[in-house]
């Protein structure tokens, strides 16, 4: 790389941090920047530096939010009677582009995992208690990731709410559409026979 000038190698070595990003498609991407236009370049550093300046956690379920209360929380249409329960804020944007869910979500910021030092108080449990007793939620919807922690934090849940009248659901899992059942690990398979249903 020292075949650059100084400027470019320290745009190609801070692209190169990105996540995904490896230093070939960091040295065309700054190769790209070096070629845009300059009103391009000033734009995109002015939203960068906007994003850091102004998103926020949403008081209300800890989404991204350029306010307060994100606009998922704000908008009267939502139901609020139904609360999704995830992991992080790209589980709820993955279930807002499905178009299936509208009520609100609960960002847990994380899973349990206590090998990692990851317990009850270092996500979002606490709170979520908190709003099940101010909120007139009737239904909890969990949706964790079907990994260890993702089980073991819809579990936990489970065991906290157990005096709670709230209905308490877990999202279905199983064999995607389009899937071999040969290429199908186990724990897939198992919970795809668990949550079956009539078929006719």
């Amino acid at each position: 790389m020292n075949y650059y000038p100084k400027t470019i190698r320290k745009v190609i070595t801070h692209i190169s941090k990105l996540p995904g990003i490896g230093e070939k498609t960091a040295e065309r991407l700054t190769m790209h920047l070096l070629r845009a236009p300059r009103i391009e370049i000033e734009q995109l550093a002015r939203s960068i530096l906007d994003l850091k300046a102004s998103v926020r956690l949403c008081r209300r379920c800890f989404g991204l939010s350029d306010a307060e209360v994100c606009d998922i929380c704000s908008h009267p249409g939502r139901d609020r009677l139904l609360l999704c329960v995830v992991e992080q804020p790209a589980d709820m944007v993955s279930i807002e582009k499905s178009g299936a869910f509208k009520g609100r979500y609960h960002i847990l910021g994380g899973a349990l995992s206590p090998i990692n030092g990851i317990g009850p108080d270092e996500i979002r449990i606490g709170e979520l208690l908190s709003r099940l007793d101010k909120e007139r939620i009737v239904e909890v919807i969990l949706a964790t990731s079907t990994t260890v922690e993702g089980e073991s934090t819809a579990a936990y849940i489970i065991d906290r709410l157990q005096t709670n009248p709230v209905k308490i659901t877990r999202i279905a899992s199983g064999v995607p559409i389009g899937g071999d059942l040969k290429y199908i690990d186990q724990v897939t398979l198992k919970r795809a026979l668990e949550g079956r249903h009539d078929a006719r």
